[in-house]
């Protein structure tokens, strides 16, 4: 696959591509989508043979065999916000769906400490006494937000060791606090498109950031996480190059970097793009998750389903993505950009296309089936934890297994 962008430099002049020597082969949408379902079967599903006997090996035909999803392997998420604290329906609802989650805004510093030295976690720790409580795997976004509309005025009219020794506090405030407890942390918010540390405190602040997160919480994964890398090619900002860049000046200074993030806020998605970034990144042999999608809403509610399928199809079905989180946490005033649901939790048509893929297409649901003359049943089922019941006669055995990724079929036995 070929893909590029014409763009300007940063003087404003536009750069000449010349291209010597390429093939170019078309796809058509029904190729396109029937070379997604191909990886989606390959990287999401197993085949799975359940061989069923008698207590002396006899291997039994005939027995009536149901199995059922009960959890999935891949990370599928949603922002929450603290409006879903003590909110039974809303609670209901995301439940149905999701494994994973993010707090939209109630880590970030200007949340926890809107004034220096007034450090208050009560409503974030009521937000993970929630998911934990659920068993849903939760992200640490974020410790810094390198934007200046969005750091607190108080740390803003800091300077030198006064800034240094407050953003240390953060840290070791916030990440001790929540030690263990989130599998990744966002540590220096779109760092890519601004620098306000790095113009306070110097060159090697971040790197110091970075550095002082691992030391506080080695068991979390530490990710760069930044907007336009993966949704447009016109933002010289955030190049895929300029991202790897900075990985690796973080990686140079003694960082272990463990994820890549992408914030994947899109207006009109362009399926090769997305690919071909995510191809690229791939090199970096590190698992990278799509943190914030969703659809701008300068497009009308239909479109805005329309569009977040296209993403959605194009990075389940990419190798490399282990985790997909929608900006779609649910306020008394609405959502970010977009919405799933009406207050009353009617689903909107972005939500029906969230439910029809989640809950249906990429789900196994229930499987029905009997087996062979050699006690053998075998089925396609996506990653994740499963409940079977077998019934021969008077005999029957209830357990659970695990598809785990791989190539070959898994076999699982049961006796009877």
């Amino acid at each position: 696959m070929l893909f590029w962008c014409i763009s300007q430099d940063s003087n404003g002049y536009n750069i000449n591509v010349t291209l010597a020597s390429a093939s170019l082969q078309p796809f058509t949408h029904q190729q396109w989508q029937k070379d997604q379902e191909s990886s989606i079967d390959k990287e999401r599903k197993r085949t799975v043979t359940i061989h069923v006997s008698d207590e002396d090996g006899n291997m039994i035909e005939g027995a009536r065999i149901i199995v059922e999803q009960t959890n999935r392997d891949f990370l599928f998420g949603s922002a929450i916000s603290k409006n879903i604290l003590g909110n039974l329906p809303y609670q209901k609802w995301f439940l149905e769906r999701f494994n994973a989650a993010v707090f939209e805004s109630e880590l970030k510093w200007c949340e926890t400490e809107p004034e220096q030295g007034s450090v208050n976690y009560t409503i974030p720790d009521l937000m993970l006494d929630f998911v934990r409580a659920n068993q849903i795997t939760v992200r640490g976004h974020n410790v810094f937000w390198e934007d200046p509309m969005y750091i607190p005025s108080w740390v803003q009219n800091l300077t030198g060791g006064a800034l240094y020794s407050a953003v240390k506090s953060r840290i070791q405030s916030l990440m001790t606090h929540y030690k263990n407890q989130f599998v990744h942390w966002d540590v220096s918010n779109e760092m890519l498109h601004f620098d306000f540390y790095e113009q306070q405190l110097g060159q090697n602040a971040s790197l110091e950031m970075f550095k002082l997160a691992q030391e506080t919480d080695p068991l979390a994964w530490l990710f760069m996480n930044d907007f336009n890398v993966v949704e447009t090619c016109g933002d010289l900002n955030s190049s895929v190059g300029a991202y790897v860049g900075r990985m690796k000046e973080l990686e140079e200074g003694g960082v272990t970097m463990d994820g890549v993030g992408l914030e994947g806020h899109f207006t009109i998605p362009n399926p090769p793009l997305i690919r071909g970034v995510l191809d690229q990144l791939a090199a970096l042999h590190l698992p990278i998750w799509l943190t914030e999608v969703d659809i701008s809403n300068t497009l009308d509610q239909d479109t805005q389903g329309k569009y977040l399928e296209v993403v959605l199809r194009e990075v389940y079905s990419h190798p490399s993505v282990n985790g997909i989180m929608l900006w779609t946490a649910l306020d008394p005033n609405g959502c970010y950009q977009m919405c799933l649901t009406d207050p009353n939790f009617q689903n909107l048509p972005a939500g029906d296309v969230v439910d029809n893929l989640l809950l249906k297409e990429w789900s196994t649901g229930v499987v029905n089936g009997q087996s062979d003359e050699d006690g053998t049943f075998s089925f396609d089922g996506f990653l994740g934890e499963y409940m079977v019941n077998v019934d021969f006669g008077n005999r029957t055995s209830n357990s659970t297994f695990f598809i785990s990724k791989g190539d070959e079929t898994t076999h699982y036995s049961i006796q009877l």
